[in-house]
């Protein structure tokens, strides 16, 4: 993950006493986390759960060893007002925090389209965000019900399954997406799953094959040598299930 040097907010700053969202990171220039737009992203800090091939594991404790002040963010996304098309909010989870919902009113103010990527483990709070972005990525982590082999917390799935309805429901423009690794979630489980989105109305999906770059656990990292996803079962038994389908190498 790339970041701008910002001036951090420390702990029990004024910022962070007003509810300030808590914030990870910072890339000032993404053309990938929102595809066809220029986002910058914002990494919120902090997650309820503890996927064993999380690439981004600073971001799972609440509160940032070195965080950034959200208006230090404000005052360089000011600067890139006609420059940058969207500001996506990723995490972590961004929908832990209560402050996404005025952080996102106050990106938009500034004129951004806003994206969110999102694992949905709070589907209250993103029912609230989702009349007020106008994308988002949400990750699907195995079936509902077999959710906790990855999540490492018991009945995850549940709210998972009940943010993917939201999203099918609220119109917002949508990608699901699964990280694989092999050890996790053996591919030969890919098109039980991909039926099951299909079935409850997924139209765009995309498959991620697992990176090593920032995972803290050794032995994922070592043993998996991508590419590991077959070309033949993709295009015959998952790519023709959805609208858009995608592979996303390791390599």
């Amino acid at each position: 993950m790339s970041v701008v040097s910002l001036k951090s907010a420390p702990p029990g700053s004024s910022a962070e006493r007003a509810g300030a969202l808590r914030v990870g990171g910072l890339t000032p220039l993404s053309l990938s986390d929102w595809p066809g737009q220029l986002a910058a992203v914002v990494f919120c800090q902090g997650c309820p759960w503890r996927c064993g091939y999380c690439h981004n594991p600073h971001l799972i404790p609440p509160r940032a060893a070195d965080p950034f002040g959200w208006h230090e963010v404000l005052a360089f996304l000011e600067r890139r007002r006609g420059l940058l098309d969207a500001v996506v909010f990723s995490g972590g989870e961004p929908t832990l925090q209560s402050a996404i919902v005025r952080a996102l009113k106050q990106v938009r103010s500034l004129g951004f389209r806003i994206g969110l990527h999102t694992a949905g483990a709070y589907p209250r709070r993103l029912a609230a965000l989702l009349p007020a972005v106008d994308w988002v990525a949400m990750d699907i982590k195995a079936s509902f019900a077999d959710y906790a082999a990855t999540t490492g917390v018991t009945d995850s799935g549940a709210p998972a399954l009940a943010s993917t309805r939201l999203i099918l429901d609220s119109g917002v423009a949508y990608e699901f997406r699964t990280t694989v690794h092999p050890d996790l979630l053996p591919p030969a489980r890919l098109p039980a799953l991909a039926r099951s989105l299909a079935q409850l109305g997924v139209r765009h999906y995309a498959l991620q094959e697992f990176r090593s770059r920032g995972c803290a656990r050794h032995e994922l990292n070592v043993s998996v040598t991508p590419p590991f996803l077959n070309d033949a079962t993709l295009s015959g038994a998952i790519a023709p299930l959805f609208d858009s389908f995608c592979v996303r190498r390791a390599q």
